[in-house]
C-alpha cells in the first residue's frame, strides 16, 4: 500500500491538513487500512523533504495545510500511469504459514487450511454484504457518491481475493490428500539382498 501516493492523490483536491488527509483516506477506502496521525504526518514530512509538497499556510482552525507541488503532481502521474510491480510479491502471511506447517511436528496442515478456510469464507460474506449496502449508497447518492463508488471498488476487489484464496485452499488441500494417497501406495523398500558367501568343501579335499 502506497500511502504517499495516496496523500499526494488527495491533495490534488486542494490543501489539506494532516487529520483530514488522514480522515478522507479512510473514508475513501472504507478504513480497510486506517492510518494513524503520527504515520500521515511522518509521510509528509518525507513528501515535503522531496519536494513533492509545501506547507501552504493555515486554516481558520490553526492548523498547518500541505500543498502539493508540480513534482508532487509528476510523481502521481507516474504513479497513476505504471503498473503495480509484481515481480516481487508482498510476503503473504497465510502462503507462509502453511510452507512452514508442511512436515512440522504436532501441526496437522489439513486443520490449518481448515480453519483458515472458515475464516476466509466468513470474510468474504462480510464483504458481500458490505457491498450491498455501498451499491444502495451509489444508486441514491448517484454523481455525489465519489467515496461509495471508491469504497465499492475497494469491497469487489477484496471480495474477488477472498474468492481466490478459498479455491487456493481447496487445491492446497486436495494437493496433500493425493500426495498422501501416492505414499501410501508405494510398496515399502525391498531390502537388499546379503553378499553370497563363499563355500567351502567339507571333509578331505584333494591336496596337491
Amino acid at each position: 500500500m502506497s500511502i504517499r501516493h495516496g496523500l499526494l492523490a488527495l491533495l490534488e483536491h486542494g490543501p489539506r491538513y494532516g487529520s483530514q488527509l488522514r480522515t478522507e483516506f479512510e473514508s475513501r477506502t472504507g478504513s480497510t487500512w486506517p492510518l494513524n496521525v503520527g504515520q500521515v504526518y511522518t509521510t509528509l514530512n518525507r513528501l515535503e523533504r522531496d519536494g513533492m509538497v509545501v506547507q501552504d499556510g493555515e486554516d481558520e482552525g490553526g492548523h498547518a495545510l500541505y500543498a502539493i507541488t508540480e513534482a508532487g503532481h509528476a510523481e502521481l502521474r507516474t504513479w497513476f500511469e505504471k503498473p503495480v510491480d509484481r515481480t516481487s510479491p508482498a510476503r503473504d502471511e497465510l502462503s507462509i504459514k502453511l510452507a512452514m506447517a508442511v512436515g512440522m511436528p504436532g501441526v496437522d496442515i489439513r486443520d490449518v487450511i481448515q480453519s483458515q478456510r472458515r475464516h476466509t469464507v466468513q470474510a468474504m460474506q462480510d464483504y458481500t454484504r458490505l457491498k450491498a449496502q455501498a451499491i444502495t449508497a451509489v444508486e441514491k447518492n448517484g454523481a455525489q457518491a465519489r467515496d461509495d463508488v471508491a469504497w465499492l471498488l475497494v469491497l469487489e476487489q477484496l471480495i474477488f481475493q477472498t474468492e481466490a484464496e478459498t479455491r487456493w485452499l481447496d487445491h492446497c488441500e486436495s494437493r496433500l490428500i493425493r500426495l498422501s494417497a501416492a505414499v501410501t501406495a508405494e510398496p515399502p523398500a525391498t531390502p537388499p539382498e546379503p553378499a553370497a558367501r563363499p563355500r567351502f568343501r567339507t571333509g578331505s579335499a584333494r591336496r596337491r
